[in-house]
């Protein structure tokens, strides 16, 4: 995969008001193909998402996103296509830290304090330094960890093959013949 995305959806944060906001794109079809070549599956064939952002205080973000996608990718035993229907529910948070920073920043750690806080079950919101945000990023992140990463044709099963059809030649058996 490549340092690149092959989708972007920019939003600007700033005009957020207080009632929030729902936002819906889909891939075009060279967008889709573009996805199809940096995830490595055969196709896309639709790629659709909605988000739902609110603001959460006066530099606090959250996102509500639903991923839906129609894809085909390659039977690793047979290497036929194999269609897969994919429905992503997730969130974010995002907290800007930007120059025009309010009072609401967190406060510097003390000398006696350590930088890393073991103590966390959960990830703090994601720190972003701009106000235009691309919504696309988190989406194609989902995508790629709910794609299949050994997708099967329905009925196929990976057998191994034996040479002459009895037990399998044991591994020091050719250190026998070094005799």
């Amino acid at each position: 995969m490549t340092d690149t995305l092959p989708l972007s959806h920019s939003y600007n944060l700033a005009r957020l008001g207080n009632a929030g906001d729902a936002v819906t794109f889909s891939a075009d079809a060279e967008q889709r193909a573009a996805i199809a070549r940096w995830s490595g599956v055969l196709s896309v064939e639709a790629f659709h998402v909605a988000v739902d952002v609110r603001k959460l205080g006066p530099v606090h973000f959250g996102l509500t996103f639903r991923l839906m996608a129609d894809v085909t990718q390659a039977c690793v035993v047979t290497l036929d296509p194999v269609p897969a229907h994919l429905e992503q529910n997730f969130s974010r948070e995002l907290h800007f830290t930007g120059p025009a920073r309010h009072r609401g920043e967190r406060p510097a750690p003390r000398d006696d304090e350590s930088d890393v806080d073991l103590t966390a079950e959960e990830e703090g919101p994601e720190e972003i330094e701009s106000l235009h945000y691309n919504l696309a990023g988190p989406v194609l992140e989902e995508y790629v960890l709910a794609l299949d990463p050994y997708p099967r044709r329905p009925g196929v099963a990976f057998e191994a093959q034996t040479e002459g059809g009895g037990r399998p030649e044991s591994p020091f058996a050719v250190l026998k013949g070094l005799k």
